[in-house]
């Protein structure tokens, strides 16, 4: 008797098995842990595009500068150069919080797949598992 597929197989990488269905096969396990991946690194290049642009316009800092202390912010490492008026200062501050959050859901992104298998592995028969 050939091994039926999952429904969550057949819906998509993105659709995660529900506790009654079989653990997901392993490529498309990777697949979601590349598109959770794609999905992180896009939230970052979005993050520092805002951090880059605010620096820009309201520090004047020149476009490598403002890279820097976007990528600083964004890090978590903290504020390199000096900032030279009270509008750089309310945007840093508010960029901080958001980058504070964006750590946040990057990591529910990134480790929702991992979290995902893990639990539907311990509620899986023993006769469900390869």
């Amino acid at each position: 008797m050939p091994k039926q597929r999952s429904k969550s197989a057949r819906r998509g990488w993105w659709v995660y098995e529900r506790r009654v269905d079989q653990l997901a096969p392993r490529t498309v396990y990777i697949k979601r842990l590349l598109g959770s991946l794609a999905i992180a690194l896009a939230v970052i290049i979005v993050g520092l595009i805002i951090g880059i642009a605010g620096y820009h316009y309201f520090a004047g800092f020149g476009w490598i500068d403002s890279l820097l202390e976007a990528s600083m912010i964004l890090g978590g490492m903290g504020p390199v150069n000096q900032l030279p008026n009270d509008h750089a200062k309310i945007f840093a501050s508010i960029f901080a919080l958001f980058s504070g959050l964006v750590v946040l859901a990057l990591m529910g992104i990134m480790l929702s797949p991992v979290v995902h298998r893990v639990l539907h592995r311990f509620h899986v028969d023993e006769k469900d598992v390869d």
